[in-house]
């Protein structure tokens, strides 16, 4: 272009920003980068904040503080010694004759080593490799070595031998008897013990003790970066340990305790579902290796404990209450151990309790083994159901219960519901009780201890057994009105002295109704095979939580997870009772039943009296006193009718009694609104219309069966 064309030359880029109106501001991406970060902040809290945060480690250890378990852990170490003593005293002649019928052969070794130390046998291999390489010079050399060691060896062995003969005559003179056969048996021993095989040792071991291998940080990292989590993987490919220790791996129990922090975006959840892959990596059985959330703490933050035996197989402290002792179920008692071989305590009282467990876990035996513990309460009033029909709660119930029945058939329906309606009254009467009691002797409107003592009360304990509880809920005929006793019973039993335990092996909403297993306040988890059905028993998300009963393996018989006590899950061994100790404990709960006079009903031969309410038909009562031209009735109304009608039935219901008792039919109550002194007063009730219906559909159900 020439120079004189008249043309101009335009900067595009000043162009641009005059056009965008962004004249003036920097186009470099560095200045328009927002920075976030101060470089002068503090990085997180300041010194005072971090020691005020700080978590002490207690300066004695948790074990040592607790009386019980020192107790425990010395009465293991004297048995342990006591039984090693008792063991070879018992075996002490034999060791002696054997070692006496070694001594010849223990005689032979001296003497042969003795004469093979003396000729300097141990270089000879040296000697004869200087032969080998003929090596004159090398060979001398060691030769004159040698002469000088066997002149050496020579006079010491002669100078032992002269000494030892002189004290053996010595003693032979000069010593009495019983020295001398002190020594002589000292020298047999002696030398029978240098004749002693390899592969034969004279004395065995009384104990064999488990050999576990040390837990170290080589192996957690080992077997970590053997589950396939990517971001472990990734941390350790790139010379990471990919877990942060945030504790020395120390001893915890029978076993090893390792805590820290695992990689961002890792849970503890992440390492339980591997849990399988984990206990290979630490080559450990799976029944040993435990890894665990810590409450209150980040999701990342990793327990693993690795037991030296299997839990499911590891020799459990000898329960307390097995051949003696009472209990009073308003405190805690023994149920089961930990992993760590511990004592899990349950208090019976102010709960009300579900077990579930797949087919064969030990689901009966942990019900039976809480009916048990309530038998040992000679104030408890025992109702034991069975409805597997084996027999597994006959040692409770033929003992002790005040109603047990075993079998599902219809007259042990029947039995099962004359008796919850009656323990239905029996919640309301006490209800009443307790309300009526002075605010000094009941202070927390709840039965006590102190209450359950008073006979003239009648608030003692009332405890509630039912395995397979799915019989009862999924009965056509009354599943419903179980439901609603039983749930009735969760919700107000426990502060009224009515203690209710169901036991399933199908934890799922018709086995557990949801108004049962929302509000039970003791939960037990045995095996069981998928998410709904832990989240049914355990509570909901209890599975993303991190708390799975379905990492137990089949052979974890009555290991499960405990929730109650006011503590976080826990991981509980329930103690084992076989058959014959638990009809001893049985019998033992019997007697101290008769001694205070409290045994009664079943177990005393008695029959229910009949139950005067099923002779008569709630729903053809209420239309007996509600005329059609009362088409909707408040229910204190209908309640204060049915109680002049027939006074031995209705006599002290109340309006939501009316309400629970309508509902197996398949009725609820509703508003119904009166005007009372110029106004509208809504308060609940019933529409005959409603009655009149079930009581259509019910008997055109039967006429047609």
């Amino acid at each position: 272009m020439a120079a004189d064309s008249g043309a101009d030359v335009v900067d595009l880029g000043k162009a641009r920003s005059a056009r965008d109106g962004s004249a003036g501001r920097s186009t470099r991406p560095e200045a328009a980068r927002l920075i976030v970060d101060q470089p002068t902040a503090p990085a997180g809290p300041g010194y005072l904040g971090r020691l005020l945060a700080a978590k002490r480690r207690p300066v004695v250890p948790e074990w040592l503080k607790s009386t019980a378990e020192l107790k425990t852990a010395a009465g293991w170490v004297a048995r342990h010694y006591a039984h090693t003593a008792g063991y070879h005293a018992l075996r002490a002649p034999v060791y002696v004759a054997r070692l006496a019928l070694q001594a010849p052969s223990g005689t032979a070794q001296f003497v042969g080593g003795t004469m093979r130390w003396v000729a300097d046998k141990e270089g000879e291999p040296v000697r004869l490799a200087a032969v080998r390489r003929e090596d004159a010079a090398e060979y001398l050399k060691l030769s004159r070595l040698r002469d000088g060691r066997v002149r050496l060896r020579t006079l010491v062995a002669v100078l032992a031998l002269f000494i030892g003969l002189g004290a053996a005559l010595a003693i032979y003179v000069l010593a009495p008897d019983w020295l001398q056969v002190v020594s002589v048996g000292a020298v047999v021993m002696a030398l029978g013990y240098a004749g002693r095989r390899a592969d034969d040792p004279v004395i065995h071991r009384a104990v064999e003790l488990p050999k576990a291998t040390k837990l170290t940080s080589d192996i957690v990292l080992r077997a970590l970066g053997a589950l396939g989590i990517p971001a472990i993987n990734q941390a350790q490919t790139k010379g990471r340990d990919g877990f942060e220790f945030t504790a020395p791996i120390t001893r915890d129990g029978p076993g090893w305790r390792a805590e820290g922090n695992l990689p961002f975006g890792v849970t503890v959840t992440d390492i339980i579902e591997r849990r399988e892959r984990l206990a290979s990596g630490l080559r450990r059985p799976l029944g040993c290796v435990w890894p665990e959330a810590v409450p209150n703490e980040h999701t990342g933050h990793l327990v693993l404990w690795v037991g030296d035996q299997d839990m499911s197989q590891a020799k459990k402290p000898t329960w307390p209450l097995l051949k003696s002792g009472g209990v009073d179920l308003f405190k805690p008692v023994a149920f089961g151990t930990d992993q760590r071989g511990r004592w899990v305590e349950i208090t019976l009282m102010y709960i009300a309790a579900v077990i579930g467990a797949i087919p064969r876990m030990g689901k009966t035996f942990l019900l039976r083994l809480l009916l048990l513990i309530a038998a040992l309460d000679p104030r408890a009033e025992l109702h034991t159901y069975d409805l597997k029909g084996t027999g597994d709660l006959d040692p409770v119930g033929n003992s002790v219960s005040h109603r047990h029945c075993a079998g599902d058939e219809e007259d042990d329906i029947e039995y099962a519901v004359r008796d919850m309606r009656a323990l239905r009254d029996e919640l309301r009467r006490r209800a009443k009780v307790i309300r009526s009691l002075p605010r000094d002797i009941c202070p927390e409107s709840k039965v006590t201890s102190a209450l359950a003592d008073k006979k003239n009360l009648g608030l003692h304990p009332i405890v509630v057994g039912v395995d397979e509880c799915q019989v009862w809920f999924e009965h056509e005929k009354y599943g419903k009105e179980l439901e609603e006793i039983c749930t009735d019973l969760v919700k107000r039993g426990p502060a009224t002295g009515i203690v209710l335990l169901l036991a399933t092996q199908r934890p799922d909403a018709k086995a557990l109704p949801t108004g049962i297993s929302a509000n039970a306040s003791a939960r037990f988890c045995l095996k069981v095979m998928g998410q709904l059905e832990n989240d049914m028993v355990l509570g909901t998300s209890a599975y993303k939580r991190g708390v799975r009963a379905t990492m137990f393996s089949w052979g974890d018989k009555g290991i499960h997870y405990f929730v109650g006590e006011g503590a976080d899950a826990r991981i509980v061994s329930s103690v084992y009772v076989d058959a014959p100790s638990a009809e001893s404990i049985g019998a033992r709960a019997r007697k101290l039943r008769e001694h205070v006079g409290t045994l009664s009903g079943h177990a005393l031969g008695e029959e229910p009296e009949p139950d005067e309410s099923s002779a008569y038909d709630l729903l053809r009562d209420i239309l007996a006193v509600v005329p059609a031209s009362e088409p909707k009735v408040w229910s204190e109304t209908v309640v204060a009718r049915l109680a002049e009608l027939r006074a031995e039935v209705y006599d002290g219901w109340e309006p939501e009694a009316l309400a629970a008792a309508l509902k197996p039919h398949g009725i609820s109550t509703i508003q119904v609104g009166r005007r009372v002194d110029g106004k509208v007063v809504n308060r609940r009730g019933i529409d005959r219309s409603h009655i009149t219906s079930a009581i259509a559909e019910r008997d055109g159900k039967r006429d047609a069966g």
